[in-house]
């Protein structure tokens, strides 16, 4: 399959990584077609590792993974273009974090409204799926990293999305059916991304990012 990761940093390393591992085309995307970090990870990738601008990657993509900065993602989506996105399944891994007053960080939306609610309203024509921001990267696409069952959530607005969202987390990254939470429409995005203050807290006191959160139920 064809796919879009747009973003540069850890996460988007990591997830189109293991895309061009499973055998898969990924194109990188970023503001510039010769960014430096996405030129290093084709060069480094493989045969199914490309790089380009946002546009030229949710061109290319039949799915898009968008793993940039929280802060910037409704700007990195603007420019890879509506027209792009139209009827694609977007998975949104991003958290909208605010480094600005230093760390830890503040959110730049939370509470009324989330980053998955504002990428869809922005671009109704996508079906946006929230997903695996909740977790360090290697755990997203490596749940083994963590001993015992522990969750990944998805939600947004349009159930076959879901669906999709949740075949691809169980065959390329390899979650359990059990261990997908489905928490409903978009406005769930409020609440998976209002837990990155204390995932953050977690991190620092347990020292290392592997480690996830478990549901126990009576």
């Amino acid at each position: 399959m064809k796919i879009a990761v747009l973003g540069t940093g850890m996460v988007g390393e990591t997830i189109a990584t293991k895309l061009v591992e499973l055998g898969h085309q990924v194109t990188m995307g970023s503001r510039s077609p010769e960014n430096e970090a996405a030129v290093k990870w084709r060069e480094s990738a493989g045969s199914g590792a490309f790089a380009g601008t946002f546009s030229d990657a949710a061109a290319f993509g039949e799915v898009v993974f968008n793993c940039t900065n929280g802060a910037n993602s409704l700007q990195a989506l603007r420019l890879a273009g509506a027209d792009a996105l139209r009827g694609k399944l977007l998975l949104d891994v991003a958290n909208p974090l605010d480094f600005s007053r230093g760390a830890p960080p503040s959110l730049t939306v939370c509470n009324t409204d989330s980053l998955g609610e504002q990428i869809q309203r922005e671009f109704p024509a996508a079906r946006v799926v929230k997903t695996l921001n909740t977790m360090n990267c290697e755990v997203m696409v490596k749940p083994a990293l963590v001993p015992g069952d522990h969750v990944v959530f998805v939600c947004g607005n349009d159930a076959s999305a879901k669906q999709e969202a949740i075949k691809i987390l169980g065959e390329w990254f390899g979650w359990k059916p059990g261990n997908i939470v489905d928490l409903g429409d978009i406005t769930a995005s409020r609440g998976t991304e209002m837990a990155l203050p204390i995932w953050l807290r977690l991190w620092n006191t347990l020292g290392h990012g592997r480690f996830n959160f478990q549901i126990v139920k009576a």
